[in-house]
């Protein structure tokens, strides 16, 4: 029952976490470490909601929940009263609806990145000055990156390049090359199908707006190594003012109406380090999170 009870604990612990994490601005100074915490809360919540339901429904075979799971193959079966029964069926469905929205949505991203990208092939064009980029003749800004598996394409608007002058597009395109090159894609899938799975609940889009902040704040310091930081920041106010339109469906965008622009120009022109103790500390906080409910299935109870 222990065992049962801190998994429960633990599960409703990630729910605050996750409540505080998504307030924090302690993390925009260190968005991969931030990041990190991200990936790890949400696999503690779905492992340790997960084991305290099966804990729950496993209690008479004393085993814990991988230990006690033989359990139900058996004559056995049959110990389970209607609590327990319960709490097996709300384990199962649980992880069988978010792993098929996990499924739905990488199917949809997929399928909206084949049409984007058969739609750039009649429409975009190379142009010398932007070499590896594709262009697209509008006048509107626009700059965003299609990921894939085998090459990301990055895409930009003659707009975008009337607007910007060398250096400030160099620090665009080199931030949506960061995004390609990070799969920061796949970084959003699991918070935005969870997103599809409680669209009721404001904290889990809260939590889906805090890692689309730090996964643009991390392609912004990617952007940054090697030239001013001016460049981006001035790249994203001149954005900003143009009012550019969402990114197409699967892609990612340098800058959209949902992200804090101005908090992002910020942290380039006036950069905060964290301290090396704080940043250990944050980083050993990841496997402890994410490992913790793991462990737990494990032990017997």
């Amino acid at each position: 029952m222990t065992g049962t009870a801190l998994l429960a604990l633990i599960s409703l612990g990630t729910v605050g976490g996750a409540h505080f994490l998504s307030r924090a601005r302690w993390t925009w100074r260190t968005p991969r470490i931030g990041i990190a915490l991200w990936q790890a809360l949400g696999l503690c919540w779905g492992v340790a909601t997960i084991g305290a339901l099966l804990g729950l429904a496993l209690l008479p075979y004393r085993k814990g929940v991988l230990g006690g799971l033989p359990g139900l193959y058996d004559d056995q079966a049959a110990r389970l009263n209607a609590a327990q029964v319960a709490a097996l069926l709300a384990a199962i469905g649980l992880t069988a609806v978010l792993l098929v929205m996990l499924m739905f949505a990488v199917v949809r991203v997929v399928r909206a990145r084949r049409r984007h990208r058969a739609l750039l092939a009649l429409v975009s064009r190379r142009d010398s000055s932007v070499p590896g980029t594709l262009v697209l003749d509008h006048p509107g800004a626009a700059a965003y990156c299609v990921p894939g598996v085998r090459s990301s394409k990055v895409v930009v608007s003659a707009g975008t390049m009337e607007l910007l002058d060398r250096g400030e597009l160099a620090a665009v395109l080199a931030h949506e090359r960061a995004h390609a090159r990070e799969r920061h894609d796949l970084v959003l899938l699991p918070f935005a199908s969870l997103r599809q799975v409680f669209p009721q609940f404001h904290l889990v889009g809260r939590c889906l707006d805090a890692v689309e902040l730090l996964i643009e704040m991390a392609a912004d310091d990617r952007a940054r190594h090697g030239r001013p930081p001016r460049e981006l920041a001035t790249a994203l106010l001149r954005f900003a003012a143009a009012r550019p339109a969402a990114a197409p469906s699967g892609t990612l965008g340098v800058a959209h109406g949902d992200i804090p622009v101005m908090a992002r120009v910020n942290r380039l022109l006036e950069p905060q380090p964290v301290s090396r103790k704080s940043r250990i500390a944050a980083s050993a906080a990841v496997p402890v999170i994410a490992g913790l409910p793991l462990l737990l299935l494990v032990l017997p109870h």
